[in-house]
């Protein structure tokens, strides 16, 4: 349910416009002055605000700061029954929504709050996205929650919701094209078409083609009309991956499309328009990228808009260890298995400079999960790796403890300990002298594995109930 604020000096309008906003299930607030109005919005923010502008008390571009002060990105409608231009502009360049002229046409309004609904259910979706974040590491696909990471969801926090051009710069293998896949999820444009474009793998004599179509019989083996890139991606989101890999010659044309958001298919004639956002991304800093001829500049202009850093995986310490269980976890789930990391493979793991990224890391990882024959990752599964930091001569228990403890052999049994108490500690001393090794414990102890794995979760499950944690 919206909450919609209607600020005009006439009673039968604002009545009037308040008895359609019910009908469309909105929760509606009165004022006739500004002063009022201000009042409302302090008490409560709206989602969204219509304004008369000729007020007997002043101009309702005034609330149309105001609110936009106190949250910038509650839609401010401005509603008139003398509408100029220059009144217009001059609305719409201090940040409102929309124009309406008296009186309002219902079914723009319509139109108006189902578009107001869609952005408010967004930026829900953001809150809860980033309430997660600090708990899970995760922001939509992605994943981490480095300080370096956090900065980049606050960029694409801020820019989703838009529909402004975004330009992500990192090196290969950063994540690139799921950072582009997180913004347009999050953006108005969600359930229409995301198409992913690499300009570097494409053969120069087919660019022009791919990019903005061809009709029939426009070359050999054209046998049929076919949409470009441009038109596939209508009402949705075009990624230009790696953009500056894109021949010149070519660059001046995606400029023109990229400017009048037209495009003529190749052997045609009609222009065709094509409603699109556009994310483009490099692996390459774009000035220098201009400064060695690779893009034009005027291009870099156009796209230069919001530009997002991507941090190379050796600036994201911590997130190292989370992203190589996610995708171990991808991995598990493809094959059937169930493997897991000890303390010292994700140390090593932490500790690498990771120069191909994500990338890297991704090889790594299905590289280990093919090494390893049990369900334990350990640091001879590796071998790429190396021990950068003396690793391998720790501990496992070293790692994980502030203070090393040798792996028991015994354990104590007091009277009047119950069987469980007893079990756990059987099974716990079992694990830690096999190193961690589940299926091998198991087979130590004389039980499946799947009821290892229950008793270890009866056990997590209790540790995390007690606040002092498993005595």
């Amino acid at each position: 349910m919206l909450d919609i604020l209607i600020l005009d000096d006439d009673p039968e309008q604002r009545c009037a416009l308040e008895a359609y906003l019910r009908t469309k299930s909105s929760r509606v607030r009165q004022a006739e002055t500004i002063t009022k109005a201000k009042e409302l919005a302090d008490e409560r923010l709206p989602d969204l605000v219509f304004a008369d502008l000729n007020l007997a008390d002043g101009s309702g571009l005034e609330l149309l700061e105001y609110v936009l002060g106190l949250d910038p990105e509650i839609d401010v409608v401005m509603i008139s029954g003398q509408t100029t231009i220059e009144s217009a502009i001059d609305a719409l360049r201090l940040g409102a929504t929309d124009w309406l002229r008296k009186p309002a046409d219902p079914q723009r309004l319509s139109s108006l709050l189902s578009n107001v609904k869609r952005r408010v259910d967004l930026k829900q979706e953001v809150r809860n996205l980033r309430g997660r974040l600090k708990s899970l590491g995760r922001f939509g696909s992605m994943v981490g929650g480095s300080e370096a990471m956090l900065s980049v969801y606050e960029s694409i926090e801020r820019v989703a919701p838009t529909e402004e051009t975004v330009f992500l710069i990192g090196e290969t293998g950063t994540g690139k094209e799921v950072t582009s896949r997180t913004i347009h999820e999050l953006s108005r444009r969600r359930n229409a078409p995301f198409i992913a474009v690499n300009c570097g793998a494409i053969a120069a004599n087919l660019l022009e083609s791919e990019f903005f179509g061809h009709e029939k019989g426009a070359f050999t083996g054209a046998d049929k009309r076919r949409a470009g890139y441009f038109e596939q991606a209508h009402k949705g989101t075009l990624f230009l991956d790696e953009v500056t890999e894109m021949p010149l010659d070519l660059q001046v044309k995606l400029l023109r499309a990229l400017e009048e958001r037209q495009v003529t298919r190749v052997g045609g004639s009609e222009t065709i328009d094509v409603d699109i956002r556009i994310i483009a991304a490099t692996n390459r800093n774009p000035h220098d990228a201009v400064d060695q001829g690779k893009l034009r500049q005027d291009l870099l202009y156009r796209l230069l808009v919001f530009p997002i850093e991507l941090p190379p995986l050796r600036a994201r310490r911590g997130d190292v260890a989370l992203l190589a269980s996610t995708i171990l976890a991808a991995i598990n789930e493809e094959y059937e298995t169930e493997k897991s990391f000890d303390a010292q493979s994700l140390a090593l793991l932490d500790v690498h400079d990771w120069p191909g990224n994500i990338r890297e890391l991704v090889n790594t990882v299905r590289r280990a999960h093919i090494m390893c024959r049990g369900e334990i990752i350990r640091p001879e599964h590796l071998p790429s790796l190396g021990d950068e930091s003396g690793l391998l001569a720790r501990s496992a228990v070293d790692i994980v403890r502030p203070e090393a403890i040798e792996p028991r052999s015994t354990f104590e049994i007091r009277a009047g300990m119950s069987i469980a108490e007893a079990e756990r500690l059987l099974i716990e001393a079992t694990l830690e002298s096999n190193g961690g090794d589940k299926k091998l414990a198991a087979e130590t102890l004389g039980i499946s594995l799947k009821t290892l794995y229950s008793r270890l979760q009866v056990y997590a499950a209790r540790a995390e109930s007690s606040p002092a944690g498993d005595a």
